[in-house]
């Protein structure tokens, strides 16, 4: 019995407890009281300092203090930039050469306005990355002093959708405007707007079809003395709408639209018509286009130094691009001729600019646009014809 009782205590003295559970509780006791009075203290001495708001509106307030921030936000934005001009172009263009029931006019109009948005889209883009870069480098702004709206203020619906509408390509913080719209001035363009495309219709209907509709057979038959005849014929009716059409855009309609805005900057052509060079008369006859070409195609390249002369070609290659795309997409047809006749401005210019002064060089720019023209009328019409009424009878 006595060796049963020593061998119990034996074991009792010699028993190695695993379970450590209330010393572990112990411990975390510890450890919260520790840092309830750690946490109690800070909150005494310092209140509550937690604002999430704060480092929201640092962001809003200075992005550039988020560089990593801003590195991913810039290239996904450049990246959505690319494909939504890309999709302005291309899928007006499908969407007209898909359907049947799109005609050339409401095809060439619908392409013309999203061509013009392109346009002021990538000068937002150009003016508001020059004015990020300026204020990345500590400048404030890049307006006069005086101005009203200063980057990144301008970065606001009311802002793009005023440039959208404002007939202009070119991007401003700042626009010009009128201080107040002159309503007896706003109805004589309306009544001008009104009154030259009826005309324009008019002379379309009267003049213009039969003589295009009797040229189809000369073509087909390759009568050389039958297609000037038609030619010379058509070269006066074109050149008059032609005329009619430039007063009723540029100075009816974009007035009308520059008055009921009040934009301020009505420059909206030059005096073309004294024009004794070709180089003149395209920088002078469409100043929003001119200035757009100026500032944000021209200018880049030679600030990357290339070739005055190579950035003009480069300038003439997208002019014939557009022309090209605002013509044959909505005819439904591709001609090489109709954009290499663009391209042979180049050494038209060079021929008139070297070689004719004065009026001579005056009566050779309107004798390229009064003969030139019908002649792209004509092999437009009828290559069209051919194409869509010959080749499927």
């Amino acid at each position: 019995m006595d060796c049963h009782v020593l061998q119990e205590s034996l074991l009792s003295s010699a028993s190695g407890y695993s379970n450590y559970r209330g010393i572990l509780n112990w411990c975390v006791v510890m450890l919260v009281l520790c840092n309830a009075r750690l946490f109690l203290e800070n909150l005494i001495k310092y209140g509550i300092l937690v604002d999430p708001i704060q480092v929201v509106s640092l962001f809003l307030k200075d992005p550039y203090n988020w560089p990593a921030s801003c590195l991913i936000i810039e290239t996904t934005g450049t990246f959505l930039y690319l494909v939504n001009l890309t999709t302005l172009l291309f899928f007006p263009s499908a969407t007209v050469l898909t359907l049947t029931s799109i005609t050339p006019v409401g095809g060439a109009f619908a392409l013309c306005v999203y061509t013009v948005l392109f346009m002021k889209l990538y000068s937002y883009k150009d003016v508001n990355m020059w004015c990020r870069e300026i204020r990345h480098t500590k400048a404030r702004t890049l307006t006069p002093v005086h101005a009203h709206v200063s980057y990144p203020g301008n970065l606001t619906h009311r802002d793009i959708y005023y440039f959208v509408f404002a007939p202009t390509l070119c991007y401003e913080l700042n626009f010009p405007r009128s201080p107040r719209i002159r309503k007896s001035f706003l109805l004589r363009r309306l009544f001008e707007m009104l009154f030259f495309i009826q005309l324009q219709i008019g002379l379309v209907q009267q003049w213009m079809v039969p003589t295009i509709q009797n040229s189809m057979k000369p073509f087909q038959d390759m009568d050389f003395s039958r297609m000037i005849e038609r030619m010379l014929k058509l070269a006066v009716p074109n050149h008059l709408i032609w005329l009619i059409f430039f007063y009723w855009f540029f100075h009816s309609s974009m007035n009308f639209v520059a008055e009921l805005m009040r934009f301020g900057d009505r420059e909206f052509y030059q005096d073309w018509w004294n024009s004794e060079t070709v180089t003149y008369f395209w920088s002078n006859w469409n100043i929003p286009v001119h200035k757009w070409c100026l500032r944000h195609f021209y200018k880049p390249l030679m600030g990357r130094g290339v070739n005055k002369w190579v950035a003009q070609t480069a300038i003439f290659l997208v002019s014939a691009f557009f022309h090209e795309y605002l013509v044959s997409v909505p005819l439904k047809m591709f001609r090489l001729w109709a954009f290499m006749g663009m391209m042979s401005q180049i050494p038209l210019a060079w021929f008139v600019g070297r070689f004719l002064r004065g009026n001579y060089g005056n009566a050779a720019v309107w004798i390229s646009l009064i003969i030139g023209q019908p002649i792209a009328v004509l092999m437009y019409v009828h290559d069209f014809y051919v194409l869509h009424y010959v080749s499927q009878s």
